[in-house]
């Protein structure tokens, strides 16, 4: 794994300006492009633009720096306004794929429809949400499943750490989290709180999962949780905690995330295209990259998990199926080789 190149691909993909890459400057865009949804905006028909989850971000953001090496007159710009704030920009047409740690909603599906925003769902790969602590804690060695919504869910009176065992030190118990608009959040609300949003509010929250990682690593009294990756990336300065789901405690590793053993927090990453972006060639040639073998390869060097190969497979024919429907048959790549 290359560690140098993913601390970097991290650090990208935690802010919340557009990455942009192969060089083209912002006012080379051409006026008039069609968007996801038929209108137009100005910018350059060699542009794609990615927006949405902060845990796929680091995946894309190196397919998008591989890509670019090979197909200099094309960028891609990846930003990371969260799950749920690249929805809302998909929904209005501003970007052509949005990557998404959580499956699109019915209000979100309901919302496209009324735009005639037709797109297809592509799996990249699999996750594990990572709770973690700060490496001097001595005292958690694992958490239940019932031991986690009691300390999220909303209404919490849990301040301290003694107030989950009475083993542990009567010290404040500091939480940190994403914030609303991540699939992250979504995901983790679900299945341990129960329910949308029942999370409570009264943590550290941050779209920016370094901010996050950063937070846990200074404070002793810290608790949080986040995608793998980024657990995988400091795992010196972090201490992953084992979740039991009703039977011994699991620990998040590539084995049990794919297998679905770290129950209930092992899930799916999505990237969602809009049919009309596969008109344009750079859109049909980053995706089709993006699910070769060289950008799948992208997946584990970032710190998450492969597709299988039957899953691999079946998303690149979901991509091909759609491509030949939009274009009348499959168009021919324009990449660069």
């Amino acid at each position: 794994m290359r560690s140098n190149s993913r601390s970097v691909l991290l650090a990208l993909a935690g802010l919340s300006l557009s990455v942009v890459m192969a060089g083209c400057k912002p006012n080379d865009a051409e006026e008039g492009t069609p968007n996801a949804s038929g209108t137009s905006r100005g910018r350059g028909s060699s542009e794609v633009i990615v927006d949405g989850s902060s845990t796929v971000a680091p995946i894309t953001t190196a397919v998008a720096e591989e890509f670019s090496r090979k197909n200099r007159n094309v960028r891609v710009g990846v930003g990371t306004s969260g799950t749920g704030g690249g929805f809302k920009k998909f929904i209005n047409g501003e970007i052509d794929i949005c990557d998404a740690s959580r499956i699109i909603s019915e209000s979100e599906k309901e919302a496209l429809k009324e735009r005639g925003i037709e797109y297809i769902e592509l799996k990249v790969g699999m996750d594990g949400i990572t709770v973690v602590v700060n490496p001097e804690n001595d005292w958690m060695e694992n958490v239940s499943v019932d031991q986690l919504n009691k300390i999220w869910s909303e209404g919490s009176k849990i301040t301290k750490w003694s107030e989950i065992d009475s083993s542990y030190p009567d010290e404040p118990l500091k939480l940190f989290g994403p914030d609303t608009d991540s699939g992250t959040f979504d995901y983790f609300t679900e299945e341990i709180c129960g329910g949308t949003g029942a999370s409570r509010s009264d943590y550290q929250q941050s779209a920016d999962d370094n901010f996050l990682v950063t937070g846990v690593a200074g404070e002793k009294n810290a608790m949080g949780y986040f995608g793998f990756a980024y657990f995988v990336e400091n795992k010196a300065k972090l201490k992953a905690v084992p979740v039991s789901n009703g039977g011994e405690p699991v620990m998040p590793n590539e084995q049990t995330i794919e297998s679905g053993e770290y129950a209930p927090l092992s899930r799916p990453m999505f990237l969602y295209v809009t049919k009309s972006a596969l008109k344009r060639p750079e859109v049909v040639d980053f995706l089709r990259f993006y699910f070769s073998e060289e950008g799948s390869g992208l997946v584990a060097e970032t710190g998450y998990i492969k597709l299988s190969p039957e899953m691999q497979a079946e998303q690149v024919k979901t991509l091909e199926d759609a491509i030949a429907e939009v274009q009348g048959s499959a168009a021919p790549s324009q990449a660069a080789e």
